[in-house]
C-alpha cells in the first residue's frame, strides 16, 4: 500500500494527539470535575460547587506552606543564582576536561531524590559530618533541620545541589553567545572587570537567567521528595510544601477533590508569579 504524505504525516501526528488525549487532556478534565465534586476514591462524584475551593481558602495548612514557598525562593533563587554563574564562569574558562566536568555537575540533576535526601540528612544531622568538623574546628553547631529558618536554608542548600549543573550549563550557553568584540570594545574603554560583568555579561544574558529563574519557581511549588523525606514538614510547618499537603490531604485524609483544588491554586499562583516575573525583568536582547 501506499500512503501519501498527508496521510502519513496525519498518521504521524495521530500518536501524538493519541498521547495528549490520554495523558494530558483527560487528566486535566478530571482535575476540573474533581474541583467541583465531592469523591473519595469510590463511588461517583457528586457535585458540591464551590465548596472545595471555600474549603481550601480556609485551610491555614495550605497558606502556611504557600508561604514557605515564598520562603523557599528567597533562599534558594539568590544562592542557585550565584552558584550557576560561578559554575558557568569557570567551565568557561576551562580548556580541557570541559565535557567530564559537565557531565558530573549533571548527574546530580538525574539522581534519585529518595537517595540523595537520605544522604543529605545524614550529612546535616546533629551530630553528622559536618555539625562534627563545625564543633571541632569553630566550637559550635547549626541545628540545620531542628531550627525553622535552618531548616529551610538546608533544603534550599540541598536542592541547589541538584540543580546546579543544570542551570549553569543554560547560563554558560548565554556566556558563550557573547561576541568577543563587545568585551574587547569594553577592555579599550578601560571598563573594570566587575563592571563589565553588570553592564555587559548580565544584560546580553536575560534570557538565560530568566529561564533560569522560571525554573526555580517551578520547582520551588512542585518540590516534594526533599522536605517529606528529610524534615516531614516540621520544625513547626516551616519546611511544609504544597505538595505535600496535598499527598496529606488526598491520601491520609481521604480528600482528593480538595488536593485537587489545591492543584489548581497552586498552578494559578505559580503561572501568576512567572507572568510578574517576565513582566519586570525580561527584556528583548539583540545583537546588532
Amino acid at each position: 500500500m501506499r500512503i501519501s504524505d498527508s496521510s502519513l504525516g496525519g498518521l504521524l501526528a495521530s500518536s501524538w494527539l493519541g498521547y495528549s488525549v490520554l495523558f494530558w487532556f483527560y487528566p486535566f478534565a478530571w482535575l476540573v470535575i474533581l474541583s467541583v465534586t465531592q469523591w473519595q476514591f469510590i463511588g461517583t462524584p457528586r457535585f458540591n460547587g464551590l465548596y472545595n475551593f471555600i474549603g481550601v481558602m480556609q485551610d491555614e495548612l495550605f497558606w502556611k506552606s504557600m508561604l514557605n514557598v515564598l520562603r523557599f525562593l528567597l533562599y534558594y533563587i539568590p544562592i542557585v543564582l550565584v552558584a550557576s554563574l560561578l559554575f558557568a564562569a569557570g567551565l568557561k574558562r576551562i580548556k580541557y576536561g570541559k565535557g567530564f566536568i559537565a557531565l558530573s555537575f549533571l548527574l546530580a540533576n538525574v539522581s534519585s531524590g529518595v537517595a540523595y535526601s537520605i544522604v543529605f540528612s545524614k550529612l546535616f544531622s546533629e551530630f553528622g559530618p559536618i555539625n562534627g568538623f563545625l564543633r571541632e574546628t569553630f566550637g559550635f553547631a547549626i541545628p540545620w533541620f531542628t531550627n525553622p529558618d535552618c531548616a529551610m536554608l538546608s533544603i534550599a542548600l540541598i536542592v541547589t545541589w541538584k540543580f546546579v549543573g543544570y542551570y549553569g550549563l543554560i547560563l554558560y550557553s548565554g556566556m558563550m553567545a557573547i561576541p568577543k568584540d563587545i568585551y574587547s570594545a569594553a577592555t579599550l574603554d578601560k571598563t573594570p572587570p566587575f563592571k563589565q560583568l553588570y553592564a555587559v555579561t548580565l544584560p546580553m544574558m536575560n534570557a538565560q537567567i530568566i529561564m533560569v529563574l522560571v525554573l526555580a519557581i517551578t520547582v520551588a511549588f512542585g518540590i516534594f521528595t526533599e522536605p517529606y523525606l528529610i524534615t516531614g514538614g516540621g520544625p513547626l510547618n516551616s519546611t511544609t510544601m504544597p505538595m505535600v499537603v496535598m499527598y496529606e490531604v488526598a491520601f491520609q485524609n481521604m480528600k482528593p477533590s480538595w488536593a485537587a483544588t489545591m492543584s489548581i491554586i497552586v498552578a494559578v499562583c505559580s503561572f501568576a508569579l512567572i507572568w510578574v516575573l517576565r513582566r519586570l525583568f525580561e527584556k528583548n536582547i539583540e545583537i546588532v
